[in-house]
């Protein structure tokens, strides 16, 4: 193996203002091999990895040495909506990367290698469906399928080294199986990978070495049996406690005897498989804060939520499905976000516009979202906690000095005080701003509050944090509907009900205990079964898994 193939970092710093992002990191990539960096939010792992793309934050001072290949180096971020142009469909977005790499055919020929280069790199990145997404919008995918698109990018460009920054975030636990598989496979065929995850199931059944990051430095690093076995430094403990611990926190509610409604209240009536509740039971008789009838949704001519009835009463939801199942949709229609259906909502028995434009300020409080990709929901140019507060301001009329006070409380509450708040969002980590994206829905006070994938930019500790507060928050506004559409067993397990969306059809729904320990379809068996075992390794990669790539 030559010298000049391994990407280095030889006591990096990453300073803005004085303070240090990175602080002394050193690091290499070896062709064939998978190295990994855990740790908290805004520990410093998003920055290091950009390092070796020579990207860095605006008024950034560098110092350390960077040494990469002379080839491309691959790029999948955590929040893929920043890389994709919002104006263009997927097809025009790889056709441009496979454009490049047929110019030495016969023109005549060009056309069908673009699109069997594409097709290709579709299905490489677990993207089966490829033919129906090449004509979609960034907007029109979800956060899964806009990541494995930009892996599918990665894909179609030749690197030797590739920097993939939570790349199962946000994906079900069968598509997180299969990307497992192919950065297994690219490593395979001597891919250097830059592994940048809070998911130690995926971390310990992938990397060759862990580095564990706190506070912009490297605390502790290993094998990741070793780490798992015999953590030293505190903070790594603290992590692998926080992973093990799978279970919900004890001020969940106890209202595991309610049923997800269909139809009539109580009844669970749509889908294969489908429970009924206990007619007897107390939220049996509760009337719902937001029902959904006869909700079929489009994008375009392709129809992505086939019919379906659901009743949300006071309480958790849980809404899980494959990648692409119509979570998000379902979702976007509850929240006047997707204009393009058929059927009703209907929030305290009084149906809402379709559109976010046609609401009265009263109901855009009531029905608030907080998204999986928040990087893009915040302005750039605004500090955070100008942004936060002005959901009190202009939904609720709270005077700016009080909304202030307010918006930094609970930002608190969440783990983001101080000068952290004040901040603009680049310099805040996704799972920074993934919290303050809660807070700003939160200063709403809303009736129903939509939560796609929350917890998955969050580090082991944060996110059992995160849980137990919405435990809390429950527990606290008995009013609430609380919907969390999730890929995270232990996330679901809050919700006193489950819904099962499969390709866009309701396909299982009840109590979450009954669907956790009976499942009746097979989907949901796959998506709420037991985390696999740390020391399991991904299956077998194909042996026409394909060349290595990056973008």
């Amino acid at each position: 193996m030559n010298a000049t193939d391994i990407a280095r970092l030889r006591d990096l710093r990453v300073e803005i203002g004085g303070r240090a992002l990175v602080d002394g990191v050193s690091l290499q990539l070896v062709p064939g091999k998978i190295t990994a960096l855990i740790g908290a939010s805004g520990s410093g792992k998003t920055t290091t990895g950009l390092a070796l793309l020579n990207e860095y934050p605006p008024g950034a001072v560098v110092t350390g040495e960077v040494n990469v290949p002379d080839t491309l180096i691959g790029y999948v971020p955590q929040h893929p909506a920043t890389v994709l142009n919002p104006a263009r469909p997927v097809a025009a977005l790889l056709q441009d990367i496979a454009r490049t790499q047929v110019r030495h055919l016969p023109r005549r020929a060009r056309r069908s290698a673009i699109r069997q280069r594409v097709l290709r790199a579709l299905e490489q990145a677990q993207l089966s469906d490829g033919e129906t997404l090449l004509h979609r919008y960034p907007h029109q995918l979800s956060g899964g399928q806009q990541q494995r698109v930009v892996l599918a990018q990665a894909l179609l460009t030749g690197a030797t080294t590739l920097v993939a920054d939570e790349p199962t975030t946000g994906q079900d636990a069968l598509t997180k199986q299969q990307i497992m598989s192919r950065l297994a496979a690219l490593a395979g065929q001597d891919l250097a990978i830059l592994l940048l995850s809070h998911d130690l199931d995926v971390v310990h059944a992938l990397a060759d070495d862990v580095h564990v990051m706190r506070a912009g430095r490297i605390v502790e690093s290993g094998p990741p049996e070793r780490l798992r076995l015999s953590p030293r430094h505190p903070w790594t403990r603290e992590l692998l406690a926080a992973a093990d611990s799978a279970e919900p926190p004890e001020s969940v509610p106890a209202h595991r005897d309610a049923t997800t409604g269909a139809g009539t209240t109580g009844a669970a009536t749509t889908g294969a498989g489908t429970r009924r509740s206990d007619p007897e039971s107390p939220l049996a008789a509760q009337a719902p804060v937001l029902q959904v009838r006869a909700l079929t949704a489009r994008h375009g001519r392709s129809t992505v939520l086939h019919t379906t009835d659901l009743l949300l009463p006071p309480g958790c939801t849980a809404v899980v499905g494959r990648s692409g199942s119509g979570k998000t949709t379902l979702a976007r229609c509850l929240a006047g976000l997707h204009r393009t259906y058929d059927g009703e909502v209907v929030l305290d028995g009084a149906a809402l516009p379709r559109s976010l434009r046609d609401r009265s300020r009263e109901q855009l409080a009531a029905v608030q979202y907080v998204f999986q990709d928040a990087r893009s929901a915040f302005d750039e140019h605004r500090p955070v906690l100008d942004q936060v507060s002005r959901s009190a301001i202009r939904l609720r009329k709270v005077p700016v000095p009080e909304a202030l006070a307010d918006a930094e409380r609970i930002l608190g509450t969440l783990g983001l005080a101080g000068d952290l708040v004040r901040r603009k969002p680049a310099e805040l980590s996704g799972g920074e701003l993934q919290r303050a994206a809660l807070a700003r829905a939160l200063l709403a006070r809303p009736r129903v509050l939509l939560c796609d994938e929350i917890t998955s930019g969050l580090d082991t500790v944060a996110r059992r944090n995160l849980r137990t507060l919405l435990a809390d928050l429950l527990r606290t506004h008995p009013d609430l509907s609380l919907v969390l559409i999730t890929h995270d067993r232990d996330t679901a397990a809050l919700a006193a009900r489950t819904a099962v969306l499969d390709h866009g059809r309701l396909v299982e729904q009840g109590p979450t205990d009954q669907l956790l320990t009976d499942p009746r379809h097979p989907l949901t068996a796959s998506l709420l079964g037991a985390a696999p075992d740390r020391r399991a390794t991904p299956c077998a990669a194909s042996p026409d898994a394909g060349v290595a790539h990056g973008t």
